[in-house]
Protein backbone atom coordinates (compact mmCIF):
# COMPACT_ATOMS: atom_id res chain seq x y z
CA UNK A 1 0.00 0.00 0.00
CA UNK A 2 2.88 2.38 0.66
CA UNK A 3 4.29 1.64 -2.80
CA UNK A 4 0.91 2.54 -4.27
CA UNK A 5 0.58 5.67 -2.12
CA UNK A 6 4.08 6.77 -3.16
CA UNK A 7 3.05 6.51 -6.81
CA UNK A 8 -0.01 8.66 -6.06
CA UNK A 9 2.26 11.24 -4.44
CA UNK A 10 4.45 11.26 -7.54
CA UNK A 11 1.39 11.72 -9.78
CA UNK A 12 -0.18 14.51 -7.79
CA UNK A 13 3.04 16.54 -7.50
CA UNK A 14 3.80 16.36 -11.24
CA UNK A 15 1.58 19.37 -12.12
CA UNK A 16 3.65 21.44 -9.67
CA UNK A 17 6.74 20.64 -11.74
CA UNK A 18 8.18 17.98 -9.46
CA UNK A 19 9.76 14.84 -10.87
CA UNK A 20 11.85 12.06 -9.34
CA UNK A 21 15.38 13.25 -8.51
CA UNK A 22 18.52 11.23 -9.11
CA UNK A 23 19.74 11.60 -5.52
CA UNK A 24 18.92 13.19 -2.18
CA UNK A 25 21.67 15.74 -2.69
CA UNK A 26 20.05 17.29 -5.79
CA UNK A 27 16.46 17.07 -4.54
CA UNK A 28 14.34 20.13 -3.73
CA UNK A 29 11.77 18.00 -1.90
CA UNK A 30 12.21 14.75 0.05
CA UNK A 31 9.11 12.85 1.16
CA UNK A 32 9.47 9.92 3.54
CA UNK A 33 6.43 7.64 3.22
CA UNK A 34 6.30 5.67 6.44
CA UNK A 35 4.98 2.43 7.93
CA UNK A 36 3.94 1.92 11.54
CA UNK A 37 2.80 -1.70 11.42
CA UNK A 38 5.80 -2.85 13.45
CA UNK A 39 8.12 -1.09 15.86
CA UNK A 40 11.23 -1.78 13.77
CA UNK A 41 9.75 0.01 10.76
CA UNK A 42 8.98 3.04 12.90
CA UNK A 43 12.51 3.08 14.32
CA UNK A 44 13.92 3.10 10.77
CA UNK A 45 11.87 6.21 9.99
CA UNK A 46 13.42 8.31 12.75
CA UNK A 47 16.89 6.96 12.03
CA UNK A 48 16.54 8.01 8.39
CA UNK A 49 15.11 11.42 9.29
CA UNK A 50 18.04 11.98 11.62
CA UNK A 51 20.44 11.42 8.73
CA UNK A 52 18.66 14.12 6.71
CA UNK A 53 19.42 16.82 9.30
CA UNK A 54 22.89 17.48 7.91
CA UNK A 55 21.57 17.79 4.36
CA UNK A 56 18.95 20.29 5.55
CA UNK A 57 21.67 22.43 7.17
CA UNK A 58 23.58 22.48 3.88
CA UNK A 59 20.43 23.17 1.85
CA UNK A 60 18.06 25.26 4.02
CA UNK A 61 15.54 25.61 1.17
CA UNK A 62 15.13 21.82 0.97
CA UNK A 63 11.60 20.74 1.94
CA UNK A 64 11.38 17.55 4.00
CA UNK A 65 7.99 15.91 4.37
CA UNK A 66 6.87 12.87 6.34
CA UNK A 67 3.75 10.99 5.27
CA UNK A 68 2.10 7.64 5.86
CA UNK A 69 1.18 5.81 9.02
CA UNK A 70 3.91 7.12 11.35
CA UNK A 71 2.95 10.65 10.32
CA UNK A 72 -0.70 9.91 11.09
CA UNK A 73 0.21 8.30 14.41
CA UNK A 74 2.73 10.85 15.71
CA UNK A 75 1.62 14.16 14.14
CA UNK A 76 3.24 17.16 15.86
CA UNK A 77 5.54 14.90 17.85
CA UNK A 78 7.64 14.30 14.71
CA UNK A 79 8.52 17.98 14.45
CA UNK A 80 9.26 18.17 18.15
CA UNK A 81 11.71 15.31 17.71
CA UNK A 82 12.96 16.30 14.24
CA UNK A 83 12.75 20.14 13.95
CA UNK A 84 14.27 20.09 10.45
CA UNK A 85 11.08 18.46 9.09
CA UNK A 86 8.84 20.94 7.24
CA UNK A 87 5.69 18.89 6.65
CA UNK A 88 3.84 16.05 8.37
CA UNK A 89 0.84 14.75 6.43
CA UNK A 90 -1.38 11.82 7.31
CA UNK A 91 -2.74 8.88 5.33
CA UNK A 92 -5.83 10.82 4.19
CA UNK A 93 -3.97 14.01 3.23
CA UNK A 94 -2.35 12.92 -0.05
CA UNK A 95 -4.92 14.79 -2.13
CA UNK A 96 -4.15 17.97 -0.18
CA UNK A 97 -0.40 17.63 -0.73
CA UNK A 98 -0.08 20.17 -3.61
CA UNK A 99 -1.72 22.86 -1.49
CA UNK A 100 0.53 22.03 1.47
CA UNK A 101 3.72 22.07 -0.61
CA UNK A 102 2.82 25.35 -2.34
CA UNK A 103 2.12 26.98 1.00
CA UNK A 104 5.49 25.88 2.39
CA UNK A 105 7.22 27.14 -0.76
CA UNK A 106 5.62 30.57 -0.50
CA UNK A 107 5.52 31.08 3.27
CA UNK A 108 8.54 28.96 4.35
CA UNK A 109 6.41 27.58 7.19
CA UNK A 110 6.02 24.18 8.83
CA UNK A 111 2.71 22.34 8.53
CA UNK A 112 0.97 19.33 10.07
CA UNK A 113 -2.11 17.83 8.40
CA UNK A 114 -3.38 14.59 9.90
CA UNK A 115 -7.09 15.17 9.42
CA UNK A 116 -8.96 12.03 8.39
CA UNK A 117 -11.79 11.94 5.88
CA UNK A 118 -14.24 9.14 5.16
CA UNK A 119 -15.50 10.72 1.92
CA UNK A 120 -15.25 8.09 -0.81
CA UNK A 121 -15.11 10.66 -3.63
CA UNK A 122 -11.98 12.18 -2.13
CA UNK A 123 -10.40 8.74 -1.87
CA UNK A 124 -10.90 7.97 -5.56
CA UNK A 125 -10.31 11.35 -7.15
CA UNK A 126 -6.51 11.27 -7.12
CA UNK A 127 -6.31 8.06 -9.11
CA UNK A 128 -6.90 9.35 -12.65
CA UNK A 129 -3.86 11.61 -12.80
CA UNK A 130 -1.33 10.30 -15.36
CA UNK A 131 2.19 9.17 -14.56
CA UNK A 132 4.80 9.28 -17.29
CA UNK A 133 7.26 6.36 -17.16
CA UNK A 134 10.29 5.96 -19.41
CA UNK A 135 10.49 2.30 -18.35
CA UNK A 136 6.87 1.07 -18.00
CA UNK A 137 6.12 -1.51 -15.35
CA UNK A 138 4.70 -4.96 -16.04
CA UNK A 139 3.05 -5.33 -12.63
CA UNK A 140 1.27 -2.71 -10.58
CA UNK A 141 -0.68 -2.27 -7.34
CA UNK A 142 -4.20 -0.83 -7.23
CA UNK A 143 -5.73 0.09 -3.89
CA UNK A 144 -9.46 -0.75 -3.90
CA UNK A 145 -10.20 0.23 -0.28
CA UNK A 146 -8.49 1.74 2.72
CA UNK A 147 -8.76 1.44 6.47
CA UNK A 148 -10.13 -1.44 8.53
CA UNK A 149 -13.08 -2.16 10.80
CA UNK A 150 -11.76 -5.37 12.40
CA UNK A 151 -9.72 -3.89 15.28
CA UNK A 152 -7.42 -6.85 15.89
CA UNK A 153 -5.88 -6.18 19.28
CA UNK A 154 -2.29 -6.06 17.97
CA UNK A 155 -2.97 -3.82 14.97
CA UNK A 156 -2.57 -0.08 14.50
CA UNK A 157 -4.22 0.14 11.06
CA UNK A 158 -7.70 1.38 12.13
CA UNK A 159 -6.03 4.17 14.07
CA UNK A 160 -3.69 5.36 11.32
CA UNK A 161 -5.65 4.56 8.13
CA UNK A 162 -9.15 5.02 9.52
CA UNK A 163 -12.32 3.01 9.15
CA UNK A 164 -12.92 0.80 6.15
CA UNK A 165 -13.87 2.68 2.97
CA UNK A 166 -14.23 1.13 -0.49
CA UNK A 167 -13.62 2.86 -3.81
CA UNK A 168 -16.26 2.86 -6.52
CA UNK A 169 -15.79 -0.14 -8.84
CA UNK A 170 -15.96 2.09 -11.93
CA UNK A 171 -12.96 4.06 -10.68
CA UNK A 172 -10.99 0.87 -10.05
CA UNK A 173 -11.78 -0.61 -13.47
CA UNK A 174 -10.89 2.70 -15.13
CA UNK A 175 -7.56 2.81 -13.32
CA UNK A 176 -6.70 -0.75 -14.33
CA UNK A 177 -7.58 -0.03 -17.96
CA UNK A 178 -5.30 2.99 -17.86
CA UNK A 179 -2.46 0.92 -16.43
CA UNK A 180 -2.87 -1.72 -19.13
CA UNK A 181 -2.49 1.00 -21.78
CA UNK A 182 0.94 1.83 -20.27
CA UNK A 183 2.10 -1.81 -20.53
CA UNK A 184 0.98 -3.24 -17.18
CA UNK A 185 0.02 -6.90 -17.58
CA UNK A 186 -0.63 -7.87 -13.95
CA UNK A 187 -2.41 -5.97 -11.19
CA UNK A 188 -2.59 -6.70 -7.48
CA UNK A 189 -5.75 -5.35 -5.86
CA UNK A 190 -5.03 -4.05 -2.36
CA UNK A 191 -7.02 -3.69 0.82
CA UNK A 192 -6.67 -4.46 4.51
CA UNK A 193 -9.55 -6.90 4.02
CA UNK A 194 -10.45 -7.21 0.35
CA UNK A 195 -13.06 -9.86 1.19
CA UNK A 196 -15.31 -7.20 2.71
CA UNK A 197 -14.94 -4.83 -0.26
CA UNK A 198 -18.10 -2.89 -1.03
CA UNK A 199 -20.25 -4.29 1.76
CA UNK A 200 -20.62 -1.06 3.76
CA UNK A 201 -21.32 1.02 0.66
CA UNK A 202 -23.54 -1.60 -1.00
CA UNK A 203 -21.25 -1.70 -4.04
CA UNK A 204 -20.19 -4.74 -6.05
CA UNK A 205 -18.99 -7.66 -3.95
CA UNK A 206 -15.30 -8.49 -4.21
CA UNK A 207 -15.90 -11.53 -6.49
CA UNK A 208 -18.04 -9.28 -8.72
CA UNK A 209 -15.25 -6.69 -8.86
CA UNK A 210 -12.77 -9.42 -9.79
CA UNK A 211 -15.07 -10.53 -12.59
CA UNK A 212 -15.18 -6.98 -13.98
CA UNK A 213 -11.40 -6.63 -13.86
CA UNK A 214 -11.09 -10.08 -15.45
CA UNK A 215 -12.84 -8.75 -18.57
CA UNK A 216 -10.24 -6.04 -19.27
CA UNK A 217 -8.50 -6.69 -22.59
CA UNK A 218 -4.70 -6.77 -22.46
CA UNK A 219 -4.55 -7.71 -18.79
CA UNK A 220 -2.93 -11.11 -18.25
CA UNK A 221 -3.09 -11.69 -14.50
CA UNK A 222 -4.91 -10.58 -11.36
CA UNK A 223 -3.74 -10.96 -7.77
CA UNK A 224 -5.09 -9.55 -4.51
CA UNK A 225 -4.09 -9.07 -0.91
CA UNK A 226 -5.01 -9.26 1.92
CA UNK A 227 -7.85 -11.67 2.71
CA UNK A 228 -9.40 -12.06 6.14
CA UNK A 229 -10.39 -15.64 6.87
CA UNK A 230 -13.69 -14.76 8.51
CA UNK A 231 -14.90 -13.10 5.30
CA UNK A 232 -13.51 -15.56 2.73
CA UNK A 233 -16.70 -16.47 0.86
CA UNK A 234 -17.55 -19.51 -1.23
CA UNK A 235 -18.02 -17.15 -4.21
CA UNK A 236 -14.45 -15.88 -3.85
CA UNK A 237 -13.15 -19.44 -3.53
CA UNK A 238 -15.03 -20.35 -6.72
CA UNK A 239 -13.46 -17.36 -8.50
CA UNK A 240 -10.12 -19.17 -8.57
CA UNK A 241 -11.74 -21.75 -10.83
CA UNK A 242 -14.08 -19.45 -12.76
CA UNK A 243 -11.84 -16.47 -13.61
CA UNK A 244 -9.06 -17.32 -16.04
CA UNK A 245 -6.89 -14.29 -15.16
CA UNK A 246 -7.04 -14.76 -11.38
CA UNK A 247 -3.73 -16.29 -10.28
CA UNK A 248 -3.69 -19.54 -8.32
CA UNK A 249 -2.32 -17.95 -5.19
CA UNK A 250 -3.90 -16.55 -2.05
CA UNK A 251 -2.34 -14.82 0.93
CA UNK A 252 -4.52 -15.80 3.89
CA UNK A 253 -3.12 -14.57 7.22
CA UNK A 254 -3.72 -16.88 10.16
CA UNK A 255 -1.52 -15.13 12.80
CA UNK A 256 -1.71 -18.06 15.26
CA UNK A 257 -2.68 -21.71 15.42
CA UNK A 258 -4.05 -21.41 18.94
CA UNK A 259 -7.75 -20.69 19.42
CA UNK A 260 -7.00 -19.04 22.75
CA UNK A 261 -4.57 -16.61 21.16
CA UNK A 262 -6.80 -16.02 18.12
CA UNK A 263 -9.59 -14.99 20.48
CA UNK A 264 -7.22 -12.70 22.37
CA UNK A 265 -6.17 -11.20 19.04
CA UNK A 266 -9.85 -10.57 18.20
CA UNK A 267 -9.47 -12.35 14.87
CA UNK A 268 -13.14 -13.52 14.88
CA UNK A 269 -12.38 -17.01 13.57
CA UNK A 270 -10.89 -20.14 15.07
CA UNK A 271 -8.36 -22.70 13.93
CA UNK A 272 -11.08 -25.07 12.71
CA UNK A 273 -12.70 -22.44 10.47
CA UNK A 274 -9.32 -21.49 9.00
CA UNK A 275 -8.51 -25.11 8.15
CA UNK A 276 -11.98 -25.51 6.65
CA UNK A 277 -11.28 -22.56 4.33
CA UNK A 278 -7.94 -24.11 3.34
CA UNK A 279 -9.65 -27.39 2.45
CA UNK A 280 -12.26 -25.57 0.35
CA UNK A 281 -9.57 -23.65 -1.52
CA UNK A 282 -7.59 -26.78 -2.34
CA UNK A 283 -10.65 -28.82 -3.27
CA UNK A 284 -11.75 -26.07 -5.64
CA UNK A 285 -8.27 -25.31 -7.02
CA UNK A 286 -5.79 -28.15 -6.33
CA UNK A 287 -2.81 -26.21 -7.68
CA UNK A 288 -3.38 -23.13 -5.52
CA UNK A 289 -0.40 -21.76 -3.58
CA UNK A 290 -1.14 -20.50 -0.08
CA UNK A 291 0.95 -18.05 1.93
CA UNK A 292 0.21 -16.56 5.32
CA UNK A 293 1.23 -14.22 8.16
CA UNK A 294 2.09 -15.38 11.67
CA UNK A 295 2.90 -13.39 14.80
CA UNK A 296 5.03 -15.14 17.42
CA UNK A 297 5.26 -14.11 21.04
CA UNK A 298 1.87 -12.44 21.33
CA UNK A 299 1.21 -11.47 24.98
CA UNK A 300 0.17 -14.55 26.92
CA UNK A 301 1.31 -17.03 24.25
CA UNK A 302 2.40 -20.15 26.12
CA UNK A 303 4.70 -22.80 24.79
CA UNK A 304 1.63 -24.95 24.18
CA UNK A 305 0.03 -22.16 22.14
CA UNK A 306 3.19 -21.87 20.07
CA UNK A 307 3.26 -25.64 19.49
CA UNK A 308 -0.30 -25.38 18.13
CA UNK A 309 0.97 -22.84 15.61
CA UNK A 310 3.78 -25.16 14.57
CA UNK A 311 1.26 -27.98 14.25
CA UNK A 312 -0.94 -25.83 11.99
CA UNK A 313 2.04 -25.10 9.73
CA UNK A 314 2.69 -28.85 9.44
CA UNK A 315 -0.97 -29.45 8.68
CA UNK A 316 -1.37 -26.73 6.03
CA UNK A 317 2.13 -26.88 4.48
CA UNK A 318 2.18 -23.26 3.33
CA UNK A 319 4.12 -22.30 0.22
CA UNK A 320 5.62 -19.37 2.13
CA UNK A 321 5.18 -17.44 5.35
CA UNK A 322 5.74 -13.93 6.61
CA UNK A 323 6.48 -14.34 10.31
CA UNK A 324 7.21 -11.60 12.82
CA UNK A 325 7.91 -11.08 16.49
CA UNK A 326 5.07 -9.31 18.27
CA UNK A 327 5.75 -5.67 19.11
CA UNK A 328 3.56 -3.20 21.00
CA UNK A 329 1.90 -0.57 18.81
CA UNK A 330 0.50 2.73 20.12
CA UNK A 331 -3.30 2.68 20.57
CA UNK A 332 -3.54 -1.08 19.93
CA UNK A 333 -5.19 -2.83 22.93
CA UNK A 334 -2.52 -5.55 23.14
CA UNK A 335 0.03 -2.89 24.11
CA UNK A 336 -1.76 -2.78 27.47
CA UNK A 337 -1.70 -6.55 27.98
CA UNK A 338 0.51 -7.40 30.95
CA UNK A 339 1.80 -10.90 30.23
CA UNK A 340 4.48 -10.04 27.67
CA UNK A 341 6.91 -12.59 26.24
CA UNK A 342 10.62 -11.86 26.59
CA UNK A 343 12.54 -10.71 23.52
CA UNK A 344 14.82 -13.73 23.67
CA UNK A 345 11.89 -16.14 23.80
CA UNK A 346 10.22 -14.36 20.86
CA UNK A 347 13.48 -14.56 18.92
CA UNK A 348 13.86 -18.28 19.65
CA UNK A 349 10.27 -19.05 18.67
CA UNK A 350 10.56 -17.07 15.46
CA UNK A 351 13.68 -18.96 14.41
CA UNK A 352 12.05 -22.31 15.20
CA UNK A 353 9.04 -21.38 13.10
CA UNK A 354 11.13 -20.11 10.18
CA UNK A 355 13.23 -23.26 10.18
CA UNK A 356 10.08 -25.37 9.96
CA UNK A 357 8.61 -23.29 7.14
CA UNK A 358 11.87 -23.41 5.17
CA UNK A 359 11.51 -27.18 5.00
CA UNK A 360 8.08 -26.95 3.34
CA UNK A 361 9.06 -24.08 1.03
CA UNK A 362 12.18 -25.90 -0.16
CA UNK A 363 10.26 -29.14 -0.67
CA UNK A 364 7.53 -27.44 -2.71
CA UNK A 365 10.14 -25.71 -4.86
CA UNK A 366 12.09 -28.94 -5.47
CA UNK A 367 8.95 -30.64 -6.74
CA UNK A 368 8.86 -28.12 -9.60
CA UNK A 369 12.28 -29.14 -10.98
CA UNK A 370 11.72 -30.66 -14.42
CA UNK A 371 8.31 -29.04 -14.86
CA UNK A 372 7.33 -26.28 -17.28
CA UNK A 373 6.02 -23.07 -15.72
CA UNK A 374 4.40 -20.06 -17.41
CA UNK A 375 6.34 -17.00 -16.26
CA UNK A 376 5.24 -13.41 -16.71
CA UNK A 377 8.53 -11.63 -17.42
CA UNK A 378 8.94 -8.53 -15.26
CA UNK A 379 12.29 -7.48 -16.65
CA UNK A 380 15.88 -8.23 -17.48
CA UNK A 381 18.24 -8.94 -14.62
CA UNK A 382 21.31 -6.73 -14.44
CA UNK A 383 23.38 -9.86 -13.92
CA UNK A 384 25.23 -11.31 -16.88
CA UNK A 385 25.52 -15.09 -16.88
CA UNK A 386 28.31 -17.01 -18.61
CA UNK A 387 27.19 -19.56 -21.16
CA UNK A 388 27.81 -23.19 -20.18
CA UNK A 389 28.84 -23.87 -23.78
CA UNK A 390 32.53 -22.99 -23.91
CA UNK A 391 32.42 -23.02 -27.74
CA UNK A 392 29.80 -20.28 -27.85
CA UNK A 393 30.89 -16.70 -28.34
CA UNK A 394 27.63 -15.44 -26.89
CA UNK A 395 26.92 -14.49 -23.33
CA UNK A 396 23.68 -15.36 -21.61
CA UNK A 397 21.20 -12.85 -20.26
CA UNK A 398 18.96 -13.48 -17.28
CA UNK A 399 15.30 -12.56 -17.10
CA UNK A 400 13.09 -12.60 -14.04
CA UNK A 401 9.38 -13.03 -13.43
CA UNK A 402 6.77 -14.98 -11.49
CA UNK A 403 4.56 -17.98 -11.98
CA UNK A 404 0.81 -17.89 -11.37
CA UNK A 405 1.52 -19.36 -7.93
CA UNK A 406 3.80 -16.39 -7.14
CA UNK A 407 7.09 -18.28 -7.39
CA UNK A 408 10.03 -16.12 -8.50
CA UNK A 409 11.67 -17.61 -11.60
CA UNK A 410 14.95 -16.50 -13.13
CA UNK A 411 15.74 -17.95 -16.52
CA UNK A 412 18.76 -17.65 -18.72
CA UNK A 413 18.99 -17.53 -22.48
CA UNK A 414 21.77 -17.06 -24.97
CA UNK A 415 21.75 -13.63 -26.55
CA UNK A 416 22.08 -15.44 -29.87
CA UNK A 417 18.62 -16.95 -29.33
CA UNK A 418 16.97 -13.58 -28.77
CA UNK A 419 16.37 -11.37 -31.81
CA UNK A 420 17.46 -7.83 -31.07
CA UNK A 421 13.94 -6.55 -31.62
CA UNK A 422 12.30 -9.07 -29.29
CA UNK A 423 11.34 -7.62 -25.93
CA UNK A 424 10.45 -10.34 -23.43
CA UNK A 425 9.41 -7.91 -20.73
CA UNK A 426 5.65 -8.18 -20.34
CA UNK A 427 5.47 -11.51 -22.18
CA UNK A 428 4.54 -14.90 -20.76
CA UNK A 429 7.32 -17.42 -21.33
CA UNK A 430 7.14 -21.17 -20.93
CA UNK A 431 10.14 -21.99 -18.73
CA UNK A 432 11.51 -25.41 -17.87
CA UNK A 433 12.66 -25.39 -14.24
CA UNK A 434 16.17 -26.78 -13.75
CA UNK A 435 17.11 -25.74 -10.22
CA UNK A 436 15.22 -24.90 -7.04
CA UNK A 437 16.37 -22.54 -4.31
CA UNK A 438 14.65 -21.47 -1.12
CA UNK A 439 13.33 -18.17 -2.50
CA UNK A 440 13.45 -18.67 -6.27
CA UNK A 441 13.62 -21.09 -9.19
CA UNK A 442 16.06 -21.18 -12.11
CA UNK A 443 15.33 -22.45 -15.59
CA UNK A 444 15.55 -22.04 -19.35
CA UNK A 445 12.86 -21.39 -21.97
CA UNK A 446 11.19 -24.63 -23.05
CA UNK A 447 12.22 -25.84 -26.49
CA UNK A 448 9.02 -24.98 -28.33
CA UNK A 449 10.29 -22.29 -30.67
CA UNK A 450 8.05 -19.27 -30.96
CA UNK A 451 5.35 -21.06 -28.95
CA UNK A 452 7.40 -20.27 -25.86
CA UNK A 453 6.23 -16.67 -26.03
CA UNK A 454 2.76 -15.26 -25.51
CA UNK A 455 1.73 -11.80 -26.60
Amino acid sequence: MNVYDSEQIEKILAPLGYKIASSFEVADLIIVNTCAIREKAEQKVFSFLGRLAGLKRRKPDLIIGVGGCVAQQEGDKIMERMPHVDLVFGTHAILRLPYLIERIESERCSLVDVEMSEIIEEFGSVIELPLDRSDPKVTSFVTIMRGCDNFCTYCVVPYVRGRETSRFPESIVSEVRGLVKTGVREVTLLGQNVNSYGKKENLNSFPQLLARVNEIDGLFRIRFTTSHSKDLSDDLISAFKDLDKLCNHIHLPVQSGSNRILKRMNRKYNRELYLEKIDKLRNNCPDIAISSDIIVGFPGETRADFEETLNLIKQVEFDSLFAFKYSDRPNAPAARFADKITEQEKKDRLQTLLNLQEYFTARKNRVLVGSNELVLVEGLSKKKVDNDDAQSKYQCVQWTGRTETNKVVNFIQSEAAIPRDRILKGKIVNVKIEKAYLHSLLGKPALKGEQSYAA
